[in-house]
C-alpha cells in the first residue's frame, strides 16, 4: 500500500513536471517568434519560423551567416531567388546612358531631316521662279536694256544656286536623315529589350556602342567634310552596322542557346541567303545604277542650261539667235530642275542604296548564325525575324526556299514582299 502511494506520488510529480516543462516550451515557442498562433498560422509559416522549427528538431543545421541573411530578408518582406544571376549595376547604367544618347540622336536626325526637306522645296521653287523670270526678261530685253542686264544677273544667280543645290542634294540628305532616325529608333528598342529580358554584360555595352558609332559614320550630320558622296563612281549597299560583327545571342535566345536549329533549318536559311543575294540585293543595285546615271545627267544639265541662258541674255541685240537661246534655255532649265529636285531623284537613289544595304545586313546575320555553332541565336526566333522582315509567314518562307532549291532558274519571285 505504501509502495502504491509512493508510486502515485512519483507519477503525479513526474506528470506535473512534464506538463510544466511542456507548457514552458510552448510558451517559449510562442514568445520567440513574437507572433500569435491562429488556426491558419501553419499555412503562413515564414522562412524564419520554418528554419527555426527544423533547427530545433535537429533535422538539419543552417550556417549562421545564411540564417542571418534569410532572417533579414524575411523581416524585410523580400522574396529573393538565389539562383538568379544579378546584372552588374555599372553595365545597366552604361546601357541606359547609351539609350539616352540614341534617343537624342533620333531627335537630331528627325529635326535636321525636316530642315533639309524644306531646303529642297524652297530652293526648287526659288530657282524655278528665278529662271522663269530671267527667261521672261530675256524675251522682253529687245525693248529695254535694263531688262537685258537683269535677265543676265538672274540667270547667273540661278546657275550658282543650282550648282550648290546639285552638289548637296537636299532630297538625298533628307532621305539619309529619315533612315538614320528609323535605325536609331530600332537600336533604342533593341537596348530596351535587352534590359527587359536579358542579363546584359560589358560585351553588350561594347556592341551597342559600336552600333551607335557605325550609324554616326553611315549617316553624318554635318555637311562640310563629312557629307556622303552624292555621285559615287560605283553603287555599293549602304552599311550602317559594325564591319567586324560578332554574333551574340540576346535575351531569351541566350537561354535557349543551341536549340531550334536542325539541318533542315540550316538548308532553308542558306537558300534564303542565296535568294537575297542573287535576286533582291542585285536588283536594287541595278536600279541604283540607273538612278545614279539619270541623277548625274540632270545635275549637269540644269546649271549648263541656265549658263546658256545667261550667255543668250548677255549677247542680246548682237546676235539674232541670242534671244531664242536665252528664252529656250530658261524654259528647259526649269523642266530639268523640276524633274531632278521635284522628282527627288537623289532621294530615290539613296532609297535603292539603303534597300540593298538592308539585304546585305540580313545575309550577314543569317550567315553568321549558320557559321557559328556556339552562342548563335535560337533558330526558331531567327526564322521568325527573317520571315517578318521579308513580309512573309513561316510557311511562305519555307515554300520559297523549297521552290528555289528544286528549280532556281525558272523562278522569278523575289525574297522580299515589302519592297
Amino acid at each position: 500500500m505504501t509502495t502504491l502511494q509512493a508510486s502515485s506520488v512519483l507519477l503525479s510529480a513526474s506528470s506535473s513536471s512534464s506538463s510544466c516543462l511542456h507548457r514552458g516550451m510552448i510558451r517559449a515557442a510562442i514568445k520567440e517568434p513574437n507572433f500569435r498562433i491562429t488556426p491558419l498560422s501553419f499555412l503562413k509559416l515564414s522562412n524564419r519560423g520554418l528554419m527555426e522549427e527544423l533547427s530545433f528538431r535537429g533535422d538539419f543545421s543552417i550556417p549562421k551567416t545564411a540564417n542571418t541573411q534569410m532572417e533579414k530578408e524575411s523581416n524585410s518582406g523580400i522574396n529573393v531567388n538565389y539562383s538568379t544571376n544579378k546584372s552588374d549595376p555599372l553595365v545597366i547604367a552604361k546601357l541606359y546612358a547609351l539609350m539616352e544618347a540614341v534617343a537624342d540622336r533620333v531627335e537630331m536626325h528627325k529635326n535636321i531631316g525636316e530642315q533639309r526637306d524644306n531646303w529642297n522645296h524652297l530652293l526648287l521653287n526659288s530657282i524655278n521662279m528665278i529662271t522663269l523670270t530671267a527667261a521672261t526678261m530675256c524675251g522682253l530685253a529687245a525693248t529695254s536694256p535694263a531688262l537685258k542686264v537683269s535677265s543676265t544677273i538672274l540667270y547667273l544667280a540661278a546657275t550658282g544656286l543650282l550648282a550648290i543645290m546639285n552638289s548637296i542634294q537636299p532630297s538625298q540628305l533628307a532621305e539619309e536623315q529619315r533612315n538614320a532616325t528609323r535605325l536609331f529608333k530600332q537600336l533604342h528598342s533593341q537596348i530596351h529589350t535587352l534590359l527587359s529580358i536579358g542579363n546584359p554584360n560589358i560585351d553588350d555595352v561594347n556592341e551597342a556602342m559600336e552600333k551607335v558609332l557605325a550609324l554616326d559614320r553611315a549617316y553624318p550630320l554635318p555637311l562640310l567634310g563629312a557629307m556622303l558622296e552624292k555621285f559615287p563612281s560605283t553603287v555599293d549597299p549602304a552599311v550602317w552596322w559594325p564591319q567586324q560583327r560578332r554574333k551574340q545571342a540576346k535575351g531569351f535566345s541566350r537561354i535557349m542557346d543551341g536549340n531550334g536549329w536542325n539541318r533542315e533549318l540550316e538548308d532553308e536559311m542558306r537558300w534564303i541567303v542565296r535568294i537575297l543575294k542573287n535576286k533582291d540585293k542585285e536588283e536594287y543595285l541595278k536600279l541604283g545604277e540607273k538612278a545614279l546615271k539619270v541623277h548625274k545627267v540632270l545635275a549637269i544639265s540644269g546649271p549648263l542650261l541656265t549658263g546658256l541662258g545667261a550667255l543668250g541674255a548677255a549677247f542680246m541685240g548682237t546676235n539674232p539667235w541670242a534671244a531664242i537661246v536665252g528664252v529656250a534655255s530658261g524654259a528647259l532649265a526649269t523642266i530639268v530642275n523640276t524633274m531632278e529636285h521635284g522628282g527627288q531623284v537623289g532621294m530615290v537613289f539613296e532609297m535603292y542604296r539603303s534597300n540593298a544595304g538592308f539585304f546585305k545586313l540580313m545575309e550577314e546575320i543569317i550567315e553568321s548564325n549558320i557559321r557559328e555553332r556556339m552562342g548563335r541565336e535560337n533558330g526558331q526566333v531567327l526564322e521568325m525575324k527573317v520571315a517578318v522582315s521579308l513580309g512573309r509567314s513561316l510557311s511562305e518562307l519555307k515554300h520559297l526556299a523549297t521552290s528555289y532549291s528544286r528549280n532556281e532558274v525558272d523562278i522569278e519571285e523575289f525574297g522580299s514582299k515589302l519592297f
